[in-house]
């Protein structure tokens, strides 16, 4: 008999402690469904953040194409002081260009360029006589300086990324002072 008793109790022993193990995997498959959803939800803000920062890139790089066309084209017809800040327009979009492209590289992103419609501003302008010529290209200019400050800002809010923060500080300033020159001259010229 006090065999039988020793292994009813082996038994239930065992059987309480494959119970007991058995709630630990479930409360530890608990905590892996939690941290893998977290992944989960981690790994998605990660991509629209990624997403948000890609779209930027090229947003960016399209308005400044876009900009320098339409100054290199005053600078061959207009007069003085729309060639001289179209120049300073050219001469800034290139830098802000070429840092956009080297930022988007290191991030593995291709800038195409998609924007049909500076294309059309840029035909637009061709189009207009001589002397409509200064009020087009400064409303246009206008347009897309605008344009580019507005993406500046937006970026400013969505990203944490340095480098895009360190741009938005370097070049924003700089394209309000186009802005307000480029104001400027259309209250000369119009």
């Amino acid at each position: 008999m006090p065999l039988i008793k020793a292994g009813i109790f082996k038994v239930f022993f065992l059987m309480i402690s494959l119970f007991f193990s058995a709630c630990g995997k479930k409360e530890h498959q608990k905590a892996n469904f939690f941290n893998n959803d977290a992944l989960g939800l981690n790994n998605k803000q990660k991509n629209d953040k990624d997403q948000v920062e890609t779209s930027f890139f090229i947003a960016a790089a399209n308005v400044s194409n876009t900009l320098i066309s339409k100054s290199q084209f005053a600078q061959k017809s207009s007069e003085s002081p729309i060639q001289d800040l179209s120049k300073k327009i050219e001469d800034h979009q290139n830098q802000l260009l070429q840092k956009i492209a080297a930022m988007a590289n290191r991030k593995l992103v291709i800038i195409t360029d998609i924007n049909v419609a500076h294309k059309r501003d840029l035909y637009e302008l061709i189009d207009t006589d001589e002397t409509t010529f200064n009020k087009t290209y400064l409303n246009s200019i206008s347009e897309s300086l605008t344009e580019q400050i507005k993406l500046f800002e937006k970026i400013s809010t969505e990203t944490d990324d340095e480098t895009i923060l360190k741009l938005v500080l370097q070049y924003l300033p700089e394209q309000y002072q186009l802005l307000r020159e480029t104001q400027r001259l259309k209250t000369e010229f119009i």
